[in-house]
Order: structure tokens, then C-alpha cells, then sequence
């Protein structure tokens, strides 16, 4: 028998009774229209428009197409809505199972039902990346010529998995992660439709933040979830879903954390600080709050940067582009690889040697500065290279350090205002130790002293 991706029996069994399907099955958008999020993709005369039959008039027939995703971002989903609306032969194969003798016999009922009745097929395969090389070149005669039009699924880069001729026989579209509000969508139309919960319980805010959190922007992870805690609700005998019984249903605790309020500053305060005293282990409980709470990964990558300058600084100079390289890296890959990185360098700079002699030496210039301590650029430091300003007097009197036995050379350099002022007071912390010598030796060989 040939594989259907929802069959006649399935179907009836369901309609007579939803709740014996899955929540996130029943849920499932019968037409484009009812599909949340990957409105780019839904335009009309769209490929999948087209796929469905509401644009597929004239002498251009429907592509074959691959559909590249995050989990839970709807393949499946749009797949089913295909298979629904339209007026073609719908067949399911799923890679993990499939194989070439599997395709063989799809190609050859396509044909069939093209020559003797003049019924096109939609062939919908999923997980098309765990197919090999051979595998997926036995579906190209049939997409070439279209025998079928495929519909492929996958959740790796199609410019590594798939292979080339079959993506150039095919468009590639690409799914967007779901947004919180696009899964709170669904959350509630889940609550209240009659193929859902009915309205049988309610979902406060407090527990749909949490239940958001939960979901990552995947729809079938969080209509699970919903589904599970509000069946152990109604076992309770509760009306509305309550933030304890979530927790209880799913195993996973809400962090308290308000991306917009307090704590937020409080738990990123409480990083850094433990970060600059050094306690690696409450630095990584902090960081771990963040991040299950849903921080925004860049941000704390920030703060990650920020704590190198201000309380590191020279003591460990690897400590900048420690920080730095994990912003750069975070920014590129994204949560949940990203927690790796922001580990590595939260790891890396709580256990580095501190000293915030950088941040004191800026902040006592800026103040000196803002106080009016400025005074004109000494003549010999001036600019020389335009025309007139030999006449001027601008760089007479300067000395070249590299001329210099020692390139270093004994000269003025600061307004006279600040001449023997001092800003910068290095620590014998870590390698700043060695910066320290360097300061004394050439603070000396300029014949400054001490303000």
C-alpha cells in the first residue's frame, strides 16, 4: 500500500474524536491562512500558493521545493496544509525509513497517475538531509520532468546536505524561527478552539511567559508542554494553569528574570561582580540564569567585553580578545551553541588576574579634562607637513625616538599645564607586572617626575 501522509481512517478516527491525537496535531492550520509566522513565504503566488492550486493557472506549472528549518517552525505543518488543499495525489516518505526502492515506487505510481488519469503528485519527504548521494540522485528524472513535485524538508543547510542538482531543480525556501508572539498565538488559540482544549482551563500571564521561555520559538515543543500542564491541572481540579503546576509538569523551574526590569540589572550586575572577585562558579550561575532565562546572547557578550577593560585590563592582556572573540563567535552561531562560548570566556576572565589601573587612568584624564586642564599642544608636537607651519614654528625642536640609541626620547609631550601629571598606575597583578617596569623605566628617561 502506498504511503499516505494522512490517511482516509486516520482522518475519520480523528474527526470523530480530536482528543485522541495530540494537541499539536489537532492544532495543526488546515489552510495557508490559518499558518502563524513565515508570512514571507505565504504571498500570493507564492510557490507554495502555487503548490496548493490558488495560483497555478498558465503554462508555469508549481516548483518543487526544499524547505530549510529550525524544529518546530512548521515544515511538517505546511507540508499537511498542502496535502489538504490540494486537488493532487499527496505522498509521504520520511528519509529515516526510506530508501531508493521506497522512492522507485512512488516515482512509478506518479507516472502512472499522470498517464492514466492525468493526476499530478506531490511527493513531501522529510528529513531529506539523512538521504546519501545516490539516494537523493534517484529522485531527479522525476523532478526534472516532474513526475512529482517534491516538497523536501530539512533542518541542516541544503548547501551541505542536499545535493546540487537537485537544489537547482528545486526553490529554496527558508522557515524563520517563531517569534514569542507568534507562539503566544498559538498558545491561545489552542486554548480556546474546539479542536484544542475547548476553554477548559486558562493560561495566566505569568505561566505563558514561562511556557513562552520553555518553547525557544519551536510551536510543537510548546503546544506539548501546554497540552501536559493542562491535563495535570484539570487532575487538580485547577481552572487556570498555574505557574507550580507548569513547573511540575515540564521539570523545568521559571527563572526569575524581567528582560525589561530590575532583574535584569540586578542578575548582570551580579555577573560581572562575580567576575571582578574572581568566584568563577557564582559567575557561571549567573551566567546560566541569563541565558535560561532567555537573555539576548549579544548583550551579555557586551558585558563580557566591558568586564575585560574595566577589571582586567594589562593584567592579562589575552583577556580583550578573549571576550571580543566570543561576541564575534556568539553573533554568528546564536543560542543554545552560544552558551558554549559565553562559558568559555565568563570561565577565562573570572580566573584571569585583575587590575582596573586602565579604567582609573582614563577616568583621572577625562576628569583633569572636564576640569579645564588642557592648555595649547607644545610647538614641537604641532603638525609640520602643510605649507607655513615651519614658519610658524611647529615642530622645530622635535626629536625623532627612532633616531634614539634607546627610541626613546627626553622630550616634552604634555600641555605645559600637565607636564609631570601621571594617570596611569599599574599593578604588579599578571603580566601587568612587566608593564609596571616599562613605566617606571620610561617615565625616568623622560625626566618626569611625580605629580
Amino acid at each position: 500500500m502506498e504511503p499516505d501522509l494522512f490517511t482516509a481512517a486516520a482522518e475519520e478516527r480523528q474527526e470523530k474524536d480530536p482528543t485522541g491525537s495530540p494537541l499539536a496535531v489537532r492544532m495543526r492550520p488546515r489552510t495557508l491562512d490559518e499558518v502563524v509566522g513565515q508570512q514571507h513565504l505565504l504571498k500570493p503566488g507564492s510557490p507554495l500558493r502555487r503548490l496548493v492550486g490558488e495560483s497555478a493557472s498558465g503554462p508555469a506549472g508549481p516548483s518543487s521545493v526544499v524547505l530549510w528549518g529550525p524544529p518546530g517552525t512548521g515544515k511538517t505543518t505546511l507540508a499537511y496544509v498542502v496535502s489538504r488543499a490540494t486537488n493532487k495525489r499527496f505522498v509521504e516518505l520520511s528519509a529515516i525509513t526510506a530508501g531508493v526502492k521506497e522512492v522507485r515506487t512512488v516515482i512509478d505510481g506518479a507516472r502512472r497517475a499522470s498517464g492514466g488519469y492525468g493526476q499530478e503528485t506531490v511527493l513531501f519527504l522529510d528529513e531529506i538531509h539523512r538521504f546519501s548521494k545516490a539516494q537523493q540522485d534517484s529522485l531527479l528524472p522525476a523532478v526534472e520532468n516532474r513526475w512529482v513535485t517534491l516538497i523536501a524538508a530539512t533542518t541542516e543547510n541544503p548547501y551541505f546536505s542536499v545535493i546540487s542538482p537537485l537544489l537547482s531543480r528545486s526553490l529554496l525556501l527558508t522557515l524563520e524561527p517563531l517569534t514569542d508572539g507568534d507562539v503566544r498565538d498559538l498558545l491561545r488559540r489552542a486554548l480556546a478552539d474546539e479542536r484544542g482544549l475547548r476553554g477548559a482551563v486558562t493560561l495566566p500571564e505569568d505561566t505563558e511567559d514561562h511556557l513562552l521561555r520553555i518553547a525557544g520559538g519551536d510551536a510543537r515543543r510548546a503546544l506539548t508542554a501546554l497540552e501536559a500542564a493542562a491535563g495535570a491541572a484539570l487532575d487538580k481540579g485547577e481552572a487556570a494553569i498555574t505557574l507550580a503546576t507548569l513547573e511540575e509538569t515540564v521539570d523545568r523551574a521559571a527563572v526569575k528574570y524581567d528582560r525589561d526590569g530590575d532583574q535584569h540589572y540586578d542578575v548582570a550586575s551580579a555577573l560581572i561582580k562575580s567576575i571582578r572577585g574572581s568566584d568563577v562558579d557564582a559567575a557561571l550561575h549567573y551566567l546560566a540564569r541569563m541565558i535560561e532565562a532567555g537573555e539576548d546572547p549579544r548583550f551579555i557578550a557586551r558585558r563580557l567585553m566591558i568586564s575585560a577593560s574595566e577589571d582586567i585590563g594589562l593584567a592579562d592582556p589575552n583577556a580583550l580578545p578573549t571576550a571580543v572573540a566570543a561576541a564575534q563567535a556568539v553573533a554568528m552561531i546564536g543560542f543554545p551553541e552560544a552558551a558554549l562560548t559565553l562559558s568559555h570566556a565568563t570561565i577565562a576572565l573570572a580566573l584571569a588576574p585583575k587590575s582596573n589601573a586602565a579604567t582609573t587612568a582614563i577616568g583621572a584624564a577625562l576628569d583633569d579634562v572636564r576640569k579645564g586642564l588642557a592648555g595649547p599642544v607644545p610647538s614641537h608636537l604641532r603638525d609640520s607637513h602643510y605649507k607655513g607651519a615651519t614658519k610658524l614654528g611647529h615642530g622645530k625642536g622635535y626629536t625623532y625616538p627612532h633616531d634614539l640609541p634607546e627610541g626613546i626620547a627626553a622630550q616634552q609631550y604634555a600641555p605645559d599645564a600637565l607636564k609631570d601629571r601621571t594617570y596611569y598606575e599599574p599593578t604588579r597583578h599578571g603580566a601587568e607586572a612587566r608593564y609596571a617596569d616599562a613605566v617606571e623605566w620610561t617615565r625616568k628617561h623622560l625626566g618626569r617626575r611625580r605629580s
